[in-house]
């Protein structure tokens, strides 16, 4: 499945189907932390997901939360974006897009995968298919000369 989930009108048992529509087993701290990271297309790295559950009054680990949305980007519910070695959000639009990271406020923002063509690619490795392109433009403040 590739498209955008929003779970904001969905109560537990909804969320719960969702969860198995993936083949996701929902579990109670899973479903919290659904309901909290897919109430529409975001963002977020793993501690801000964890703020988010603990905000809504789940006592959730900060493990559970790492272990869930690793469960959920390899079931294909979200998607993993690593900006950096140490930097990684959870894309709730699973959709093939390409992103803006602002390295100086650490906000990620989708571009339409139309804006940029990526029609030349390289024969893939021997042995190997091309299985995704994923483009991140990094910027930065524009810095305004002194007068």
């Amino acid at each position: 499945m590739s498209h955008s989930v929003t779970l904001t009108t969905l109560d537990d048992a909804g969320v719960a189907k969702r969860l198995c529509d993936y083949d996701i087993l929902p579990t109670r701290q899973r479903v919290q932390i659904a309901r909290v990271l897919l109430a529409g297309d975001q963002h977020l790295c793993a501690d801000q997901v964890l703020g988010k559950v603990k905000a809504a009054g789940s006592g959730v680990s900060k493990a559970t939360v790492y272990n869930t949305l690793g469960l959920f980007a390899d079931k294909g519910i979200l998607r993993e974006v690593k900006v950096d070695p140490n930097r990684v959000f959870y894309d709730t639009n699973n959709s093939e897009h390409h992103h803006f990271y602002n390295i100086d406020s650490g906000e990620l923002s989708d571009i339409d995968p139309g804006r940029i063509l990526v029609d030349q690619l390289p024969e893939a490795p021997e042995g190997s298919v091309i299985d995704s392109v994923e483009v991140i433009i990094r910027v930065r403040q524009q810095s305004i000369p002194d007068v």
